[in-house]
């Protein structure tokens, strides 16, 4: 995607800081790369060193302001928040969040452990709210902010052979709707983007099949795959001053499935 005028240019984004999670591949990739190239100042978290150094390489050369990577194990919960304590103190607050960090292994209900419930738990629900507990109180001391956490349309369909990922994408709704209305009354939007079948080079590597692509387009009024670009346009929106009545809601980019 490029910032280019076939796509909006917010000017409240400019230099707005914005924080991403699982920001070196995927969706966030893109999303990262969106908001670099509205010239906000962009910061983002990961463990995949080798593809957050290519991306910070690869926006730098196209003129963007290089986003400011973290290493950080969003699982370790205390290794979170020293990495937020590390990030405000570098900037003067946070604007906006995008909890985007997630990882669907495919799973079979006879083969999940407590361990791996709890793995999976912390890999794609319970980084959200610590993340979000952590931008709060710099959000409420410049009195707005935009937080959006990523679930799916998986547990909508709901798709089958990921029982434990499906459960904590339907719970990151019901957290949306919590926190939504416990901090409106500070000026802090909080939404959900909730994505169908994207085509992510992790999605090419490991599961576009023609039999995959087949059911996808079965079930999709579009028939085509989306693209990681489109997610970003819509995260991209709702962390805009253009959606500032915008709040406690749950938004399907799906290409028409559900």
């Amino acid at each position: 995607m490029t910032a280019t005028d076939n796509f909006a240019i917010y000017p409240s984004l400019r230099d707005r800081v914005i924080v991403v999670s699982g920001g070196a591949t995927g969706i966030g990739e893109a999303i990262v790369e969106a908001f670099a190239q509205q010239q906000a100042r962009v910061v983002f978290l990961d463990i995949q060193d080798a593809a957050a150094e290519a991306l910070i390489a690869r926006l730098k050369s196209s003129g963007c302001a290089p986003p400011a990577y973290y290493h950080c194990d969003l699982t370790d919960v205390a290794a979170l928040q020293h990495t937020m304590q590390a990030i405000l103190a570098r900037f003067p607050a946070v604007d906006v969040l995008v909890n985007n960090a997630a990882n669907d292994a495919r799973h079979k209900i006879e083969e999940v452990t407590s361990d791996f419930w709890d793995h999976s738990m912390a890999e794609n629900l319970k980084h959200q709210f610590f993340l979000a507990q952590a931008v709060i109180p710099s959000m409420k001391t410049s009195g707005r902010g935009s937080i959006i956490n990523m679930s799916s349309i998986s547990w909508t369909v709901p798709l089958t052979g990921i029982p434990v990922y499906v459960t904590a994408k339907a719970a990151i709704v019901g957290m949306t709707r919590a926190l939504a209305h416990e901090l409106g009354s500070s000026s802090i939007r909080v939404n959900c983007v909730l994505p169908g079948a994207i085509l992510t080079e992790k999605q090419k590597r490991l599961w576009l099949t023609e039999a995959y692509t087949a059911e996808v387009l079965a079930s999709q009024a579009l028939q085509r795959m989306l693209l990681p670009d489109e997610v970003a346009r819509l995260v991209l929106f709702l962390a805009a001053d253009d959606s500032s009545a915008i709040t406690n809601q749950s938004y399907v980019i799906d290409g028409g499935w559900t």
